[in-house]
């Protein structure tokens, strides 16, 4: 969990942060939303396109002035030039005139656009601020590309169409208004819209955060981001024509009209989420947005509003992710809401950013659920390492499908121990060591141990250790077995009947050896079982007095000549358990670690009348 919450913190540090591929992909999300807006046709712009067929036409660019001033007097609609004239015409001064004259006559709106080389600044509408100080929170430059005073003064007012890129280069936000040379400059769509609406002046409200909002008297309020920007919407139609056929015939009826080169070579376009547009384009859609009032807004509250729903959902996640079958569910469907709700509030006009919560709450969830994969995966791995050879194949399986079926660090259970030993071992070794044969030793016993450990894994046994020629084996742990018993006593019987078929096949192989004899002692009782030794190596093992007396009934086979002895412990659990197995009882007898007397019997079944040889 400390690992969860660290990672938590991690990823909510990344979203404050919010780096340049955060950023980027909040933009384009954003662009995919504008993307589902339908398009619609504005019925109050006209755009009018000073291209190369013009250009041409009147000799070349830049176009004579007096030009600008018959295509302005061809409208009854409020005129505004995205065409910047700082400098006295090349022809001359009369054509600075010429269109002077018309400004005087059409209240028209023209172009600045800010500059940080320039240092100059120009006139400017008055501007209420209220609330803090807004200079801080707004583009900044020293100085302003203006047009000739001569126009400048002539015209109803003037306007910056200087565009604010994003992070990626592409302009999605406008500033309405700018800081110049501790001046402010509304942009050139809000100068249009506040003398078609014949006021004075425009107010801005700013708080701690920033700029709240932009509003011409008695006009409904512009709301903007804390540096007063606007978003742009890109679904906008416009009529447009060249201005030579509006020099024919202009189209009538819309309020604005605005004039802009779309020649080759003489504008730069303007990148856009849809594509290169020209100034008076751009112009055109943020009036557009201050008419209709449908530009999208994100709320001052957004970010932490983000933060919380991140912080919230991280926590879910924290809890959840132990199990990608209950956190898949949460994340699919906080994701799916996080979406919904993106959209829904756009159609509100709210712009919520979740990709950023996305992102942190999906790469939380898959570093989360990997890492638990692989902690499982090393687990199984452990259990594999650990039981793999001393449990059979499918009782290994079920340990690494469901580990909780083992619980490791000691438990105390009642358990049934089998302990087998090769008797009369001395002269089957004398044997080998005068054919100076001490490998074939080992291989005889190997094969012993091997064929009676695939019968005690075969009847659902654990493998304690070897010891020797001796095997320890026990029952009812790491995984539960009602009967243990019962299957440590068939283990015993089939190791006898088994024995004997070895010793058989031996002697068919031209072995001279004394037969092999195995004797075992079975014992069921109380002992704490789990991994024992100490940090570095351990091993998952069995202690307790139980299994101390199931050593002492091995080693008490030989006295009685019998191949198998179990204990009146192991009797009752045989008898509660319903086992039918027959049997006789031998004595009453003390062992060595105990004080009370502990009844031995010794199971009755074919092929086991053989007698054991004494050492």
């Amino acid at each position: 969990m400390k690992t969860r919450i660290l990672s938590a913190i991690g990823l909510l540090t990344l979203l404050v942060w919010n780096p340049y591929p955060l950023q980027v992909l909040e933009l384009k999300v954003f662009d995919g939303l504008m993307a589902t807006k339908p398009e619609v046709q504005d019925e109050m712009i006209v755009l009018v396109d000073i291209d190369e067929e013009f250009v041409e036409a009147v000799g070349g660019y830049p176009i004579p002035r007096r030009y600008y001033g018959d295509l302005i007097s061809r409208t009854d609609a409020i005129p505004g030039i995205t065409v910047l004239m700082p400098d006295p015409d090349i022809r001359g001064y009369e054509e600075d005139f010429l269109l002077a004259n018309d400004l005087s006559k059409t209240a028209t709106i023209l172009a600045y656009t800010a500059s940080t080389q320039a240092t100059e600044g120009g006139p400017h509408v008055g501007t209420a601020a209220l609330g803090e100080n807004p200079r801080p929170w707004l583009y900044q430059y020293p100085g302003i590309l203006r047009q000739l005073p001569a126009l400048a003064e002539q015209s109803a007012g003037v306007g910056l169409i200087t565009t604010a890129p994003e992070v990626d280069g592409v302009v999605r936000r406008v500033p309405l208004v700018v800081n110049v040379g501790d001046k402010l400059y509304p942009s050139f769509a809000l100068e249009m819209l506040r003398v078609a609406t014949g006021n004075p002046s425009y107010q801005l409200s700013t708080k701690e955060t920033g700029v709240e909002w932009v509003r011409l008297p008695e006009y409904p309020l512009i709301t903007t981001d804390p540096r007063a920007r606007v978003w742009t919407t890109w679904n906008t139609k416009f009529y447009r024509q060249s201005a030579a056929e509006y020099l024919r015939q202009p189209l009538q009826g819309a309020t604005f009209v605005i004039f802009g080169v779309t020649a080759e070579g003489v504008a730069n376009p303007i990148p856009t989420p849809n594509g290169p547009r020209y100034a008076h384009e751009v112009q055109a859609n943020i009036l557009h947005g201050l008419l209709s009032g449908d530009s999208p807004a994100e709320p001052s509250w957004a970010v932490v509003a983000e933060l919380g729903v991140t912080t919230l959902v991280l926590l879910i996640l924290a809890f959840a992710t132990y199990s990608i079958y209950f956190s898949l569910p949460i994340l699919i469907g906080v994701l799916s809401t996080l979406c919904y709700g993106a959209w829904h509030f756009f159609q509100q006009g709210i712009l919520l950013d979740v990709s950023g919560t996305i992102l942190v709450l999906f790469i939380f969830w898959a570093v989360v659920t990997f890492r638990s994969f692989i902690q499982q995966f090393l687990l199984r791995r452990q259990i594999k390492g650990q039981f793999g050879t001393y449990l059979s194949p499918d009782m290994v399986d079920m340990l690494v499908k469901d580990p909780s079926l083992m619980k490791l660090g000691g438990e105390r259970k009642e358990m049934t121990f089998l302990f087998a030993d090769i008797v009369g071992f001395t002269p089957i070794s004398e044997a080998y060591m005068k054919k100076d044969d001490p490998e074939g030793l080992v291989e005889l016993i190997n094969l012993f141990l091997d064929r009676m450990t695939k019968v005690i894994l075969a009847n659902g046994g654990t493998i304690d250790k070897y010891m020797g020629d001796c095997i320890m084996a026990f029952w009812n742990a790491p995984l539960p077995c009602e009967k243990h018993a019962e299957m440590a006593l068939k283990s015993a019987m089939e190791i006898e009947l088994l024995t004997e078929q070895l010793n058989k096949e031996l002697k068919e192989n031209g072995l001279d050896l004394p037969p092999v004899v195995i004797g075992t002692g079975i014992n069921t009782g109380p002992c704490i079982v789990g991994n024992m030794g100490s940090e570095s190596r351990f091993d998952y093992s069995v202690v307790g007095d139980a299994v101390n007396l199931g050593a002492r009934l091995e080693v008490q086979t030989r006295t009685y000549d019998t191949p198998i002895l179990f204990s009146d412990f192991t009797l009752k659990h045989l008898q509660e358990h319903g086992c039918t197995t027959k049997y006789t009882k031998l004595d009453t007898i003390k062992v060595k670690g105990k004080d009370e007397p502990v009844e031995i019997f010794a199971p009755i079944f074919k092929g086991g009348t053989r007698k054991l040889q004494k050492t």
